[in-house]
């Protein structure tokens, strides 16, 4: 396969991404940022480009372990914060998430995995209405596409500046940004239990799905192409499947329509209207 395939120009990519920050958070009427800073790449470069964007005075980070979160995510997310010059804050979910299930203890890792990534987000809205912070998105191309994510968790923010970037691409663009190497080379993880990573969960590297997927959503190969590139069908019904069965996720609640114009389906209100 071809090795050029989802190389990109890190450098006008980040100038890009860079000025959209600036640009979308001044049109809603506020100069901060804040994000969950997670120890992880995605969350990084976001991080990154924020403090590119406003100034790393205006750039605020919450880190939020649990229990049984790996230590290392903490102390790299800590090490960025204080490379960035961001402010950041610690706070442990551990006391919410524990007291939630106290009475449900036989909940599975998806419940208390999809309660970690909400009550993250519940701080994160809190300290935005704190410190007057726009919520910024760290969710990539990847994840949103196969649905990897918790729905008003980790997928929830106001504007999200990676969400046209697969993982391949964020990993380019954390060499450019100066990510320190230690989080560029670990294993991605969501950390939401002992061992887990997103490969071994998604059952696929990030480089074989983001290809597969630039070849099925960018190029709009069909399957009988696919098949002629060497994928299986298991593995092309696979990807398809998870990509269907996530929509729901990737668009705003459907509304029924009773009337003649309909909020995202007839009426769309463009923000940048009077800036």
């Amino acid at each position: 396969m071809d090795t050029e395939l989802l190389k990109i120009n890190a450098r006008v990519v980040s100038d890009i991404l860079i000025r959209f920050l600036s640009e979308e958070i001044k049109k809603i009427g506020v100069k901060r940022g804040i994000l969950g800073l997670s120890g992880g790449v995605d969350s990084s470069v976001v991080a990154c480009l924020l403090a590119r964007a406003l100034g790393p005075e205006n750039v605020y980070a919450l880190i939020m372990p649990y229990r049984l979160s790996n230590p290392e995510s903490r102390a790299h997310a800590e090490m960025l914060a204080r490379q960035l010059k961001i402010n950041y804050f610690v706070r442990d979910i551990s006391p919410m998430v524990d007291a939630f299930f106290a009475e449900e203890s036989e909940a599975d890792q998806v419940r208390r995995g999809n309660k970690m990534a909400r009550e993250r987000m519940c701080l994160l809205y809190d300290y935005s209405a704190k410190y007057q912070a726009l919520v910024i998105g760290t969710s990539n191309k990847t994840e949103l596409l196969l649905g990897y994510g918790t729905i008003h968790g980790d997928l929830a923010s106001a504007i999200n500046p990676i969400g046209d970037l697969y993982k391949t691409h964020i990993w380019q663009l954390a060499e450019y940004l100066g990510v320190p190497r230690e989080i560029i080379d670990k294993p991605p993880s969501a950390d939401l239990w002992v061992g887990q990573t997103d490969e071994q969960e998604l059952g696929y590297t990030y480089q074989e799905i983001d290809r597969l997927l630039y070849y099925m959503v960018d190029l709009r190969y069909s399957n009988e192409m696919l098949l002629e590139l060497g994928y299986t069908p298991q593995t092309i019904n696979d990807i398809y499947r998870r990509m269907q069965k996530s929509q729901f996720k990737r668009r705003p609640p459907v509304i029924a329509k009773v009337s003649y114009r309909t909020i995202n389906q007839d009426y769309r209100y463009s923000r940048d209207w009077g800036f």
